[in-house]
């Protein structure tokens, strides 16, 4: 032997990263061969913060902060990385927390509803030319006719149903209940109350 030391571990590990501008963190595979600044740059692409403006530092798995990874030329399996630790980037650049996922401070495109009316390419034009939706009158009658039909059906239905009636109730995957009708009526569909023993 010539008294070298030989370390034999997974080339690849696992790291969890979180940022200061994300709130998020994201899970990652990286060769342990690579540099920091190799490292940062393929962070760059994860969190957005430019390698240049990065500061990282090494959490275990339990969350404990172990050190700062600051030698842009060590290897990242120089450092004591393991799989599920967690990679902080902290940006310097002075890029807000938050920044690129605030959708308060995006401009939004506003129309009034009657320029919308004017315009030849809206999609509500589009469904008028097609009669899709609520322009196909043809379509509408034929639904509230239904419904009407359906409501008629329920109100015949409830007509045999008297309070203090006994019944049996069975729904598809519950057990089967037996009890008293405690009420008969109209809310917004047609519903029969009862009393469960």
């Amino acid at each position: 032997m010539d008294g070298s030391v030989t370390v034999i571990t997974n080339p690849t590990v696992s790291v969890r990263v979180s940022s200061t501008v994300s709130s998020f963190e994201v899970n990652r595979r990286f060769n342990r061969g690579i540099t920091i600044a190799e490292f940062k740059s393929k962070l760059e692409l994860i969190v957005g913060t430019p390698a240049a403006f990065m500061d990282l530092e090494l959490f275990s798995t339990s969350d404990k902060l172990l050190q700062k990874l600051d030698n842009n030329e060590a290897l990242l399996g120089s450092y004591p990385v393991d799989d599920d630790c967690r990679i902080h980037v902290t940006d310097c650049s002075g890029t807000q927390s938050g920044e690129f996922t605030d959708l308060s401070k995006v401009e939004k495109f506003e129309i009034s509803d009657e320029a919308y009316e004017k315009r030849a390419d809206s999609i509500r034009n589009f469904k008028k030319n097609m009669k899709l939706g609520r322009f196909n009158e043809e379509n509408r009658a034929k639904q509230e006719e239904a419904l009407a039909k359906k409501e008629e059906e329920e109100k015949v239905a409830a007509e045999d149903i008297a309070v203090g009636n006994r019944c049996k109730v069975q729904v598809p995957g519950q057990p089967t209940k037996i009890g008293t009708v405690m009420f008969v009526g109209k809310l917004t569909l047609i519903f029969i109350s009862l009393l469960a023993d």
